[in-house]
């Protein structure tokens, strides 16, 4: 299955816990649609159970709970899935300025795969936030991190006139690919 999430806004190097559930925001509109979509809106059904927090016997849920929210992360372990991930990353700088005013890549990137997971606790969550309305359950890309199998990175320059150095706009193609093959995961994978 592939897949494309688009982010514009800004893209800090070491962001905080709040710009990483902002942009996590961002990209929970965008996989709530794809839930809607073929083939996920069939998993979406309450009868596959993978949106529900108490599934009937025997089904699947990707429901995890984590203080206020009911996480539902797309790349988890239970269905076997993992993640490839292409990323055109757009920044008001040259190519190549791999260290920059916006903050150095890595740690911009670090940033970025944070607010692609859910939480793994609350204390990964800024304080007293709760969902909003439409936000129940609250859906993000991956479980973990350590789920991305494959990254590729391509920068270029932003030719908008910006003028905060963190402003970026993304392209993430995503690829999720199953370890092994299941009925639960035959039309993810």
């Amino acid at each position: 299955m592939e897949f494309t999430l688009i982010y514009s806004g800004p893209l800090k190097a070491n962001g905080t816990l709040q710009d990483k559930q902002s942009i996590r925001r961002i990209f929970h509109s965008q996989l709530k649609k794809l839930w809607t979509l073929p083939p996920f809106d069939i998993y979406a059904s309450p009868e596959e159970g993978y949106l529900e927090e108490e599934p009937q016997a025997g089904k699947i849920s990707l429901v995890k709970r984590v203080g206020e929210f009911s996480f539902v992360p797309l790349v988890t372990q239970k269905p076997h899935l993992l993640a490839e991930i292409r990323l055109i990353l757009l920044r008001p700088e040259s190519p190549g300025s791999i260290v920059s005013q916006g903050g150095d890549i890595d740690n911009r990137l670090k940033t970025l795969f944070d607010a692609l997971r859910m939480p793994a606790n609350t204390n990964e969550l800024p304080g007293g936030d709760a969902p909003k309305d439409g936000e129940r359950p609250f859906f993000c890309l991956l479980e973990d991190d350590k789920l991305i199998t494959k990254i590729s990175v391509e920068t270029d320059t932003l030719l908008e006139p910006i003028r905060d150095s963190v402003f970026v706009k993304l392209f993430l193609n995503i690829k999720t690919k199953g370890t092994q093959l299941t009925f639960g995961n035959i039309g993810l994978a």
